[in-house]
């Protein structure tokens, strides 16, 4: 299934393109030229997420962020499972595509086990780590384990596939980012009743995904705990606190820095976007 919203081009100002994967039509933007940086989003958002920080690198970068599929723009294919590792073999493909060296990998909520686990295994391609509010071990917290198991009722996966909960109540309810009315219906439309399978699968992840959890934890510092990186942090996230997850970060990469971002919460992509391109281009000069 594919999707045509309506994209109002003033805000995403970019150059739709197009990757036909093993599993299905992948959306992608490549604004720029110079070392590549590929941005990886979470859930339940898409590459207009990085909208900003993409307008802010473009100069000086090359600048890829892909929709994983059943996100964003891409397709939505009925014989896809929609699984975090599923998206790590497609993002992968891409990559080897587009023939990606020196890369920066950028990673966001579920950006990050995705950007990471696809790049582990291109380790030879990446020189540069970028991560904000992500989690690439096995998630342990309470709070997040039980809205995992919730999320994953039949009553909630109702509420999630027929009333876009992800979207209303998650993303743009009280605990969101302060977004304008058209930039939130540029997540509604993306996310239109019968294309939200993927949407409702990834919840249940953080329980499901626990072995692709634990091989990151011990892969990461092997392939790429030496590369140059970066931690931006909201400090305000719930979701990953700053508190037990940077520490854990910091121990996987020997050539970490850390910015702090005191008024921000786990959506910094949307909330921070200029000191999130401040921190990259600060640490990875072109």
């Amino acid at each position: 299934m594919m999707i045509d919203p309506v994209i109002d081009r003033s805000l995403y100002p970019f150059t739709s393109r197009w990757f036909t994967s093993s599993a299905g039509r992948v959306h992608y933007v490549d604004e720029g030229s110079g070392r590549p940086i590929v941005f990886c989003h979470g859930s339940p958002t898409w590459s207009f997420a990085f909208r900003h920080v993409i307008r802010a690198l473009r100069g000086q970068y090359r600048c890829i962020a892909v929709d994983h599929l059943g996100f964003g723009l891409s397709e939505r294919p009925d014989d896809f499972d929609y699984t975090v590792r599923s998206h790590v073999a497609v993002l992968g493909e891409l990559i080897d595509h587009l023939d990606l060296n020196d890369l920066i990998v950028v990673g966001h909520d579920w950006g990050g086990p995705i950007g990471l686990a696809a790049t582990t295994q291109r380790s030879h391609r990446v020189s540069g780590v970028a991560l904000t509010n992500t989690a690439l071990w096995p998630i342990e917290a309470v709070a997040n384990r039980a809205f995992s198991a919730v999320m994953g009722t039949s009553f909630m996966q109702r509420r999630i596939l027929d009333d876009n909960l992800l979207i209303e109540r998650v993303l743009l309810g009280r605990a969101g980012p302060d977004l304008g009315a058209t930039e939130a219906d540029h997540y509604r439309r993306v996310q239109p009743a019968g294309a939200r399978h993927g949407l409702a699968v990834i919840p249940t992840e953080i329980r499901t995904a626990r072995p692709l959890l634990a091989e990151l934890a011990d892969t990461v510092p092997l392939t790429l705990g030496r590369v140059p990186s970066v931690a931006v942090w909201g400090m305000r996230d719930k979701v990953f606190p700053a508190r037990s997850s940077l520490p854990r970060l910091q121990a996987m990469f020997e050539d970490l820095e850390v910015t702090e971002l005191g008024s921000s919460g786990h959506l910094v992509p949307e909330e921070s976007p200029d000191a999130l391109a401040d921190a990259i281009s600060t640490r990875f000069r072109p």
